[in-house]
């Protein structure tokens, strides 16, 4: 009896039981054709809010990255910021001053001073960035990948060092449901080829997880085929990939509102209404942002 090779039966078990994010370092590289320095225009106005869809407003235009921000974007960031001395270093990880929220001391309310916090951690092993003692630099083959395991105080610092800022969580649902009301930004269904979820069955599934930005835009990858999954104002990922912070500091408690559900989520969680929330020093390899700015 001929016995299967043992090094990479454990070399699959490894793969299938890896952390999101961590499962393999043979991550396919497709370029999407997705400009990911473009923005795109978002015009003040009327649309639909939330699963009821009740009746809201955007006052002013708004303009929003047409893709999260990626591991390349990121650490060029921390590179200029750090020559700058807008960051500092601990020893494990990335820290920023961040000037801090109203506190009004209500039941479970948990202050957030002013002062140094956490932007990304340097050590975890999730993390796709590498520090050599100089600068930072991005992991071969996740560049063009959404930047993950960075704080809200992280994304927060990121915006605000380019004079941008972080999208309410209403700019961020208009720009992914445009004026009708559609459950996701291309429409009414979703099926494997619109997204990155659970199942998604894509080249990167397995491996890296995320996704590089742009991914779903109606190319076909080695067989794998995608829909042009942009929003109504050709935005991507704004259903799947990664979870994304938004800018709202509500009164009486420190969470911060996610968007658009991750890779790790099943359908249903990507719907543009879903809401989730997490403390602003939480990192996750299912979490990344991107910027908006006044139009």
């Amino acid at each position: 009896m001929k016995w299967p090779n043992l090094t990479a039966l454990l070399a699959l078990v490894l793969v299938a039981c890896a952390a999101p994010g961590l499962a393999s370092t043979d991550v396919p590289v497709y370029g999407t054709g997705i400009d990911a320095t473009a923005w795109a225009h978002v015009p003040a106005g009327d649309f639909y809010q939330g699963q009821h869809n009740h009746a809201a407003t955007i006052e002013t235009d708004y303009e929003l990255m047409v893709t999260n921000v990626t591991n390349g974007q990121y650490a060029g960031f921390l590179n200029a910021a750090l020559a700058a001395g807008e960051v500092n270093l601990t020893a494990d990880a990335v820290t920023g001053y961040y000037p801090g929220d109203p506190f009004r001391a209500y039941k479970h309310e948990v202050e957030i001073p002013a002062g140094e916090w956490e932007l990304m951690p340097t050590k975890d092993p999730a993390l796709r960035l590498t520090f050599d003692g100089t600068g930072f630099s991005v992991k071969p083959g996740y560049e063009n990948h959404p930047a993950t395991m960075v704080s809200w105080f992280g994304a927060w610092a990121y915006c605000t060092y380019y004079d941008w800022r972080l999208p309410t969580d209403a700019e961020w649902e208009k720009a992914a449901r445009g004026t009708d009301t559609r459950p996701y930004p291309w429409g009414d269904e979703i099926a494997i080829g619109h997204a990155n979820f659970v199942d998604s069955r894509d080249p990167f599934e397995g491996r890296s997880e995320t996704t590089p930005v742009g991914f779903y835009n109606g190319s076909t990858y080695d067989g794998f085929e995608t829909y042009d999954s942009a929003s109504p104002y050709g935005i991507h990922d704004l259903a799947g990939n990664v979870w994304e912070w938004t800018g709202d500091v509500r009164i009486g408690t420190h969470h911060r509102s996610l968007r658009g559900g991750s890779f790790a989520n099943y359908a249903y969680n990507l719907r543009i209404w879903t809401i989730n929330n997490a403390q602003p020093q939480h990192t996750s390899p299912r979490v990344g942002f991107r910027c908006a700015r006044d139009g």
